[in-house]
């Protein structure tokens, strides 16, 4: 199955296959299902994250067309941000970030620390700019500017989602079955969630199930904005990759978004988020994030324990797929010194 994606160009950026794990001391305190984690935490670029596993397609891309130079954007404490500086450096590749304020939080620790402390540590040329349309007049100087020194660039939009990124899940999705299919006593999870804010890794893992012709529900959670604004974006990738690898459509339901967990909006932690990272921490020594991570935590913990029609108490073995984000924990320090 592997051979379908051997076609396309791909830097080795990642540490995989990345753990498969038991969170045995959550189950335990969720009296529900039995709780598993995919550490894609642990993919070891710049703290490792889920990004990695897309710029290995997207910067393999990029390096196979002549680019020097990769522009994207961002919030500023973007994940995507962070790990593309960090994959620059590793190849060469000039590295342009523009960050707009679409999160509205400020302060020292929040516009120095965590993911913009790393960017600048990797040698990315940083711009915070005042909101997203200052970002695409930033970009578009940025090109020009790439232009005139006789550089090529590419341009990744948020979260590298596209859908030569969503092939870094596709390939995500084969691991975990092989994963399973090599491990002895291999749970069958009922379902699978993950944090889902730009689309391009809940696609490419619908896709990549597909392609392995594995029946499984990955549920995911909303954490940027509306619920139907998720699906359209996440159904319009799905049906990229699904022409780029010759696969079939999926039946529309396949795509299962998981509202009620955004918050206050986007960057802004909930409750529910900070428990779910404190819970985390504490049993498992697992560290989640207060933006994408520890909302999904969440919606999982929940379901996991609900005993009515259809939620999880009782029912099989649940994963829970960690894109990472660990880095902006330092940004959010106030939140957790309350």
């Amino acid at each position: 199955m592997s051979d379908a994606l051997s076609s396309f160009p791909r830097l080795p950026l990642a540490h995989l296959p990345t753990p498969l794990e038991l969170l045995a001391n959550l189950t335990a305190d969720n009296h529900g299902a039995e709780i598993w984690v995919k550490r894609d935490d642990c993919t070891g670029l710049g703290f490792g994250g889920n990004k990695t596993r897309k710029l290995e397609f997207l910067l393999g891309e990029a390096q196979a067309s002549g680019a020097d130079t990769v522009i994207t954007v961002g919030g500023v404490q973007s994940n995507h941000a962070r790990q593309t500086a960090a994959a620059a450096a590793r190849i060469g590749m000039r590295c342009e970030l523009v960050l707009p304020r679409v999160v509205p939080l400020a302060g020292d620790d929040y516009d120095e620390n965590g993911n913009v402390l790393l960017d600048r540590l990797f040698g990315a040329h940083v711009f915070v700019v005042a909101d997203e349309a200052a970002a695409v007049r930033e970009i578009q100087a940025r090109l020009t500017a790439a232009e005139e020194r006789g550089s090529k660039a590419v341009v990744h939009p948020p979260g590298g989602s596209t859908a030569t990124g969503a092939l870094g899940y596709v390939n995500a999705a084969l691991e975990l079955c092989d994963q399973l299919a090599q491990a002895q006593n291999a749970p069958h999870f009922e379902r699978i969630y993950v944090a889902s804010s730009t689309g391009g890794t809940l696609a490419g893992l619908l896709c990549g199930f597909q392609l392995a012709g594995i029946d499984v529900s990955v549920a995911g959670v909303s954490v940027a904005g509306p619920a139907e604004t998720l699906r359209k974006d996440v159904g319009r990738l799905v049906s990229d990759v699904q022409a780029l690898l010759g696969l079939p459509p999926l039946p529309a339901n396949r795509i299962m978004i998981v509202d009620g967990y955004l918050g206050a909006a986007y960057g802004i932690p909930s409750p529910a988020a900070l428990d779910a990272v404190g819970r985390c921490a504490r049993l498992e020594g697992l560290l989640l994030d207060p933006v994408y991570t520890g909302k999904a935590m969440a919606a999982l913990l929940d379901w996991a324990a609900d005993p009515g029609p259809g939620g999880g108490s009782g029912a099989g073995p649940v994963l829970f797929w960690h894109t990472g984000g660990a880095p902006a924990l330092f940004a959010y320090r106030q939140e957790f010194s309350d």
